[in-house]
């Protein structure tokens, strides 16, 4: 991960003492509020939202995920938005000049806002699962639930190669 975003991540604690208090703030933050005491004494109830955030922030750390937190209007270069997305930067660049992710330039560099990224990671996962309901719908259609793997491998092998959709010759 970059440097710029690195700076704002925490890794869980591996060993210790830190872990036991991660684990007792995590049993803490299952009461639906909770309270925050400041080393003067002065309390302050936490804010629903901002409970919610720190129970995830646990949760993930309880799990040994480390925690990156940044407003949603970060604007993040096309290397940052790449590692965010799990793709090569220069599939970012082409995702930003076919207008699929709005940027801006900043002289000439290209910056992303990360809600902008979350919106596109989201309508993604969309779309992707409607792709595979879709796969899944036409399978069970062509009775490929029912048939034995060699015959949905000769059938998608047929499909592959241009025969058709391959349930008309088994």
């Amino acid at each position: 991960m970059s440097a710029a975003l690195a700076a704002r991540t925490t890794l869980p604690p591996s060993e210790g003492a830190e872990v036991e208090s991660v684990r007792l703030l995590a049993r803490a933050l299952e009461q639906p509020t909770a309270r925050l005491v400041a080393p003067d004494g002065t309390a302050v109830d936490i804010p629903s939202p901002v409970h919610d955030v720190l129970v995830r922030v646990v949760e993930a750390m309880e799990a040994g995920r480390a925690i990156t937190v940044a407003p949603v209007e970060q604007r993040l270069t096309t290397s940052q938005a790449a590692d965010f997305l799990g793709v090569s930067r220069p599939t970012v660049v082409k995702l930003l000049e076919e207008g699929r992710i709005p940027f801006e330039r900043v002289t000439r560099h290209r910056r992303v806002r990360l809600d902008d990224l979350l919106a596109f990671r989201d309508d993604r996962r969309r779309e992707q699962r409607a792709q595979l309901d879709d796969i899944t719908r036409q399978a069970v259609a062509d009775g490929l639930y029912d048939a034995a793997a060699s015959d949905y491998e000769n059938a998608l092998r047929r499909a592959r190669a241009g025969g058709g959709d391959g349930a008309s010759d088994r």
